[in-house]
């Protein structure tokens, strides 16, 4: 079985189980709905950023990567839950071995993530005034954004042996990532510690070049949060490879232990 081959079906797999649980996806679509209509139409009467014609518009960037995070991210759930019940084992008994099988649980990842962002960018008309290039731009960013967070999930997973412990850590690592990037809240008013660790965070970059491709002012230059999202893709996928294969883990120790 070609590398190719294992990660296509593996794609296909993790994207019809994705569809055929549709209250895990409306659930995703309705948290960044619900924060657009109730919440900032609260705060559109009390607080007013810099360079924004209103709340909502600029946490509209916010939403489509909040999306995209929380799909991508929560995907990955279907790692642990394969490890589990032992389907994990006979993928990895393929010839294509684990970086196939990342490869495609990330891909897979990305792609709802990917999808539920694109839902929510769908609806920007009725909170900014875009063009055509700008859709377009912020579509890319949102590709970038989804694949950065797929690989972040996998990388949470990746140790991790049943499926109540990620539920566990999923929401300690998922909060603070979203509530340190500036989605929801400029992140220039933070004590000084937190706006540290905020550009430490690389979500603030897939929102900082999702809010700057739908025109609206940006911390960062777009080929700057290209180039961290790129590196932290990489880095977070090499990182899983490692930590994920029990050959590798298995020959670290044996190493280990003939010192």
């Amino acid at each position: 079985m070609s590398v190719v081959t294992t990660v296509r079906a593996i794609v296909a797999r993790d994207l019809s189980r994705a569809v055929r649980q549709k209250s895990r996806l409306l659930g995703g679509l309705a948290r960044p709905f619900m924060w657009l209509v109730l919440v900032g139409a609260g705060y559109n009467t009390i607080a007013h950023v810099e360079g924004a014609s209103s709340y909502q518009a600029f946490v509209f960037p916010g939403l489509v990567v909040m999306a995209a995070l929380f799909g991508g991210m929560l995907t990955a759930i279907s790692t642990v839950y394969d490890r589990e019940f032992g389907m994990l084992r006979l993928m990895l008994a393929s010839p294509a071995r684990v970086p196939a099988v990342l490869m495609g649980r990330a891909l897979a990842a990305a792609a709802v993530g990917f999808l539920q962002g694109g839902v929510v960018l769908l609806f920007v008309p009725l909170v900014l005034s875009v063009t055509a290039s700008q859709l377009a731009a912020a579509t890319a960013a949102l590709a970038l954004g989804a694949a950065t967070s797929g690989v972040l999930g996998l990388l949470v997973a990746a140790p991790l042996r049943s499926v109540e412990n990620f539920a566990g850590i999923i929401n300690v690592v998922l909060f603070p990532l979203l509530f340190l990037s500036g989605a929801l809240y400029p992140t220039a008013g933070m004590p000084v510690a937190l706006r540290v660790v905020a550009r430490l965070n690389p979500v603030s970059y897939a929102v900082d070049l999702t809010r700057l491709a739908l025109g609206q002012p940006a911390e960062f230059g777009a080929m700057r949060s290209i180039v961290v999202l790129g590196a932290t893709t990489v880095l977070a996928f090499s990182l899983t490879a490692f930590i994920f294969d029990p050959e590798q883990r298995f020959t670290f120790r044996h190493g280990r232990a003939k010192r």
